[in-house]
């Protein structure tokens, strides 16, 4: 088993176990907040169900009817789970704004904070797992699933604190207002982690940074070959696709060309893991006004 279907896992327990405890306490003390913390976790076992099973598919290799891999099935993965996102904010926003329209009694008000702040330091060391495994593998359904893990950390202390702040003042109007906050910091990350998700699903560019990361390896030879043009790049899910045409001088061997081309793709790889790239190799035409290729052409 390797790491990421480990530390999917991992999520996977830790998720049933949490969603247990808030429901019943939730339903115990009758608080708007902790109901919706439990909605929150039983989102995020359902993310790490579909992360789970998004990493076991991401890694088998191409075939013939997926010539480039299975990787963009985590992005799929990091899509649905932003959504199921979504949902869980909009009920629990609807939910808290009726609990203020006809407000309850919030009982055994001490239970209620003390789960929301064991959740809060099981969410804290489990995300903090995830996103280092999610790192090193560049998964992006691991890291959806610890960015839903890293938001029960503060919605969870944002309850427990609503319920400690409760306990003091009565004031039960303050439940589901924690509620409606904490629906909102859900929002805000199901739409970030959306965009993050869905934007290799439309072969979007690789971050500045890592072309410039490219640009720099490809550079290097500059002095020996004379220019290139039609450079693309794209992710399908940790996998970088690098694609560009060098144009050499007219006179130079296909052997040297080709020699220029493998070190450059090497140091691409060596600079970036998991890296495929496609160099299209051109002859420059010597009666071209280029002085740069005919100086090389000499």
């Amino acid at each position: 088993m390797n790491a990421k279907v480990k530390a999917a896992r991992l999520s996977l327990f830790s998720n049933s176990i949490l969603i247990t405890l808030k429901l019943i306490v939730g339903l115990a003390t009758g608080s708007v907040s902790i109901i919706s913390e439990a909605i929150h976790s039983t989102m995020d076992l359902l993310a790490s169900i579909i992360a789970f099973f998004s990493v076991k598919i991401s890694d088998k290799p191409a075939d013939d009817i997926h010539p480039y891999g299975h990787g963009k099935v985590e992005n799929i993965s990091g899509v649905i789970e932003a959504l199921l996102i979504l949902v869980a904010s909009v009920w629990i926003i609807v939910e808290a704004v009726k609990k203020l329209i006809i407000p309850g009694e919030v009982e055994s008000i001490g239970l209620g904070f003390i789960v929301m702040f064991i959740s809060s330091a099981i969410n804290f060391v489990v995300s903090r797992k995830l996103y280092k495994v999610a790192k090193q593998e560049d998964s992006i359904a691991l890291e959806a699933d610890a960015l839903h893990l890293k938001a029960d950390v503060y919605t969870s202390l944002g309850v427990g604190i609503g319920l400690f702040l409760l306990w003091i003042t009565k004031f039960n109007f303050l439940d589901p207002i924690v509620a409606i906050l904490v629906a909102i910091f859900i929002l805000k990350e199901a739409i970030e982690l959306l965009i993050s998700a869905f934007n290799p699903l439309l072969d979007v560019k690789l971050s500045s940074d890592e072309i410039k990361v490219i640009e720099n390896s490809i550079n290097k030879f500059s002095a020996i070959y004379c220019n290139y043009h039609n450079f693309k790049t794209r992710k399908s899910g940790r996998v970088r696709y690098i694609e560009l045409h060098l144009v050499f001088p007219e006179n130079m061997r296909i052997k040297d060309a080709h020699d220029v081309c493998d070190k450059i793709e090497n140091d691409i790889k060596n600079s970036l893991d998991n890296s495929e790239i496609m160099i299209h190799l051109e002859s420059s035409e010597i009666s071209s006004s280029c002085d740069n290729c005919k100086n090389k052409c000499d």
